[in-house]
């Protein structure tokens, strides 16, 4: 699929999503339900959020204490989202994509960072208003950042496009109305699932990066910030497949989840006002720049990496965005186990 026709396609689903439309389907009905089965088979070691949840370490707590000051509060970053965004697949609480970004944030704002971590593994859009409601109940801890991982799920779960990106649409907006910044990674790329074989794979593949580009329309006109993961782990996943899956063979390993982290991190600080000024320029020669919102989608999950944040609301194809291919930077490892915060 080109870049303009998944341009169009996403374009069509986020305004089902925006004015109440029915189910506009990603691929055929009979392949996604053929590609459904292939997926569900190979999750079923895994866990799919059904029954007792799979072990995740807990790394809620404080990060970056060696930059305590007295009466500065923590940064407080939440992650939102399913078992991506959990950190299913791994063993220590400091290899979780959560753990991750809470290190990198502090050491980038050298200020300790207040890590909540509200995601459910198995989980769909549909419980991203559960998420959101947990988030916002104490207005005391109102988080600074949030960071939303979700889109699998939806996929393998024949949940229609329309009705995903609807429930993340709102999602950001509520978070952004409480005055949170939102960085989304869009939906992770299913055809690096190992037993998933051709032709479904590359089904996979076009159904993930369909939802991907329209959620990050989505979450663009509510003021939010995406990445693009499926591409970012897809190359790297299948050409070093035993080294960033985990065990499972399904979710990523320490090195996957610490290469999301290398790539979400920019985009988080970016969206605190922490990143160099003179990186917030498009850089021609990195192919960014300005386009309509749908462009700037498609060409996104096209790329690993790729940032796509809101511009200028008008434009002669409607609202405008930057695209950005920010440059990955090392995350730091935890400087200690975490601290679990005062209520």
């Amino acid at each position: 699929m080109t870049s303009m026709s998944r341009a169009r396609v996403a374009r069509r689903i986020a305004a089902g999503a925006a004015y109440g439309g029915g189910g506009i389907g990603l691929v055929g009905a009979a392949a996604v339900g053929v590609l459904l089965a292939e997926v569900r088979l190979a999750k079923r070691q895994v866990g799919n959020g059904h029954g007792p949840s799979p072990h995740v370490p807990n790394a809620q707590g404080l990060y970056g204490l060696s930059y305590s000051v007295p009466g500065e509060p923590p940064l407080r970053l939440t992650m939102l989202g399913d078992s991506t965004a959990a950190g299913q697949g791994v063993h220590r609480s400091g290899q979780t994509p959560g753990a991750l970004l809470a290190s990198g944030l502090a050491a980038v704002a050298e200020r300790p960072v207040d890590l909540r971590n509200v995601a459910l593994p198995g989980a769909r859009s549909d419980d991203l208003d559960r998420q959101v409601t947990l988030v916002l109940a104490d207005p005391g801890r109102l988080p600074d950042v949030c960071v939303i991982m979700i889109g699998a799920n939806d996929v393998t779960h024949r949940m229609p496009p329309t009705r995903s990106v609807r429930h993340l649409s709102t999602a950001v907006r509520r978070l952004r109305t409480a005055g949170a910044e939102v960085v989304v990674g869009t939906c992770p790329d299913l055809g690096t699932v190992e037993q998933v074989q051709q032709p479904l794979r590359w089904l996979a593949r076009r159904a993930s990066r369909q939802l991907a580009a329209a959620q990050t329309i989505g979450v663009v006109e509510q003021g939010g910030r995406t990445v693009s993961l499926g591409d970012l782990l897809g190359p790297e996943f299948a050409a070093n497949p035993r080294e960033l899956f985990g065990p499972d063979n399904y979710h990523p390993s320490a090195e996957g989840y610490a290469t999301a982290a290398m790539a979400v991190l920019p985009t988080v600080c970016a969206a605190l006002g922490l990143w160099p000024a003179d990186e917030e320029r498009p850089d021609v020669s990195r192919r960014e720049g300005f386009l309509p919102v749908a462009r700037a989608a498609a060409e996104a999950v096209a790329e690993p990496g790729t940032e796509v944040t809101a511009a200028m609301p008008t434009g002669p194809k409607g609202p405008w965005a930057l695209l950005k291919r920010r440059r990955r930077r090392r995350v730091p490892e935890p400087e200690r186990a975490p601290v679990t915060p005062s209520p």
